[in-house]
C-alpha cells in the first residue's frame, strides 16, 4: 500500500513530514535521522489500518455489490427521482440542484462521514435538511450504507419560517386591485374555500354539485403521493355561488391558471402583495386564514379537518365522495355567529340531510335518520 507520508530534509538539517497528497510539510523538531523515521513510521501507521481495513470491507463487500465502491450521492438521488411522477418528480428535480448538495454529490456512499454532511447543512437551509435526510433514508433503505451517517437523534432540527395567515384588510386591497378577472376568482375562492393552491387551480364545473350545493375534490399533493384518501368535500354558501357563477360552466374553473407551475402563481401573487407593500404572506396564507376565522366563529373542528382535507380517521371514515354528511358552509356558519354570537356558541342539534336511496345508488343502503351535534 502506498506510504501517505514522506520525509524531507531542509538545507538547515532538520527533518520535515511531507503529505504526498497535498504536499504540505510539518517539521518533525529533530535533526536526527534515525528519529525521523520512527516518527515516519508512527504517521504512516496511524493511516494504514483504516484504509486496511476499508480495502478489505471493499473486497468482501463488492461480492454482493459490485456499485458499493463507485455508488455516488448523485447516483442515489438520481434513483429516488425515477421512481417519482408529475408534480412530485419537479420538485425533486429543483430539490437536488441545491448547491449545498455539490459537496457530496461525486462522494462515495460508502466512505461518507458525519463531517461531510455537516458541510453540506452548514448553512441551516431548511430545504437542504429535509432533503438530505430523505435522500440518507433512501440510500439506508436500500441498504447501500450499512449504518445511519448521521443517527436519527443527532440530526440538526430544521428551523422554519415564521408563516402567517393573511388579514381580510390584505385579502381586499389584493382582490380590489387585481385586473385579471380569472385571478380575482381565484384569491376570493381561495379566501372563502381555504383550498391549497393547485387543489383550486384545478378544479372543474364538474365537481360543482349545484343541487346539494358542494364542492367535492381530491388532493393532488396526497394523490401524487400514490396516497388512497377521501376527497374533501365542502357546502359552499352565496359568496362562492357568486364567484362559480361567474366561472364557466363546462370544463376547467381556471383555464390558464390551471397551466401556470404553483411556483409562477405563487410569484405572480407576491407580485401584487409587493405592489401593495404586503410583507410576509403568500398563497398558502389562505387556508391559514380559514382557519383561523373557523376557530373564532366556533367552526367544529372535525368541519374544518374535512374542509381543509386533513387526514382524519374519524371524520374520513363517515366522509367519502358519496357522503350522506357534508361540511357546512363557512361564510354561513359566519354570517349566523355575526348575526348572534352567544346561539352560534351554544350545543345544537342539526338535522343531517341524507341523499335518497336512488340518489345513492341501488348497491348503497341508505342509513337511518342520524343527527350531528355542532357548535359545542
Amino acid at each position: 500500500m502506498k506510504q501517505p507520508f514522506g520525509l524531507v530534509r531542509r538545507p538547515w538539517g532538520v527533518f520535515y513530514l511531507k503529505n504526498k497528497s497535498t504536499g504540505a510539510q510539518t517539521s518533525l523538531n529533530t535533526k536526527s535521522k534515525a528519529e525521523a523515521l520512527k516518527l515516519l513510521m508512527a504517521e504512516n501507521g496511524a493511516l494504514e489500518q483504516p484504509q486496511l481495513n476499508l480495502a478489505l470491507a471493499r473486497v468482501y463487500f463488492n461480492g454482493a455489490d459490485p456499485k458499493l465502491g463507485t455508488r455516488t450521492w448523485q447516483d442515489v438521488m438520481e434513483h429516488i427521482i425515477a421512481k417519482k411522477t408529475d408534480e412530485t418528480r419537479r420538485r425533486w428535480d429543483v430539490a437536488i440542484k441545491d448547491r449545498n448538495f455539490d459537496c457530496i454529490r461525486k462522494l462515495p456512499v460508502a466512505e461518507t462521514r458525519p463531517e461531510h454532511f455537516d458541510r453540506a447543512l452548514k448553512d441551516g437551509k431548511v430545504s437542504t435538511n429535509v432533503y438530505l435526510r430523505r435522500i440518507h433514508n433512501h440510500a439506508l433503505g436500500m441498504e447501500w450504507l450499512l449504518k445511519s451517517v448521521i443517527p436519527r437523534l443527532q440530526w440538526p432540527r430544521p428551523v422554519f419560517g415564521q408563516k402567517r395567515a393573511i388579514s381580510a384588510e390584505e385579502h381586499a386591497a389584493i382582490v380590489g386591485r387585481e385586473l385579471n378577472a380569472e385571478r380575482r376568482d381565484f384569491y376570493e375562492l381561495l379566501w372563502h374555500t381555504g383550498a391549497a393552491q393547485s387543489d383550486a387551480a384545478f378544479l372543474l364545473a364538474e365537481d360543482v354539485n349545484w343541487k346539494q350545493r358542494t364542492i367535492c375534490y381530491s388532493r393532488k399533493k396526497l394523490k401524487s403521493r400514490g396516497m388512497a384518501v377521501k376527497p374533501a368535500l365542502i357546502r359552499f354558501g352565496e359568496d362562492v355561488a357568486a364567484i362559480l357563477k361567474r366561472r364557466p360552466s363546462t370544463g376547467p374553473l381556471f383555464p390558464y391558471l390551471r397551466t401556470v407551475r404553483p411556483g409562477d402563481r405563487a410569484t405572480e401573487f407576491k407580485q401584487r402583495c409587493d405592489g401593495l407593500g404586503i410583507q410576509g404572506v403568500s398563497l398558502h396564507s389562505y387556508r391559514y386564514a380559514w382557519a383561523e376565522r373557523a376557530l373564532k366563529c366556533g367552526y367544529p373542528e372535525r368541519f374544518a379537518q374535512q374542509a381543509l382535507g386533513h387526514n382524519s380517521k374519524a371524520v374520513h371514515h363517515a366522509y367519502s365522495k358519496h357522503a350522506e354528511v357534508t361540511v357546512p358552509s363557512l361564510d354561513d356558519w359566519e354570517k349566523q355567529w355575526k348575526e348572534n354570537p352567544q346561539k352560534i356558541a351554544k350545543p345544537a342539534v342539526v338535522q343531517v340531510d341524507f341523499k335518497a336511496p336512488e340518489e345513492v345508488g341501488p348497491d348503497i343502503e341508505a342509513p337511518a335518520a342520524v343527527v350531528c351535534q355542532v357548535g359545542g
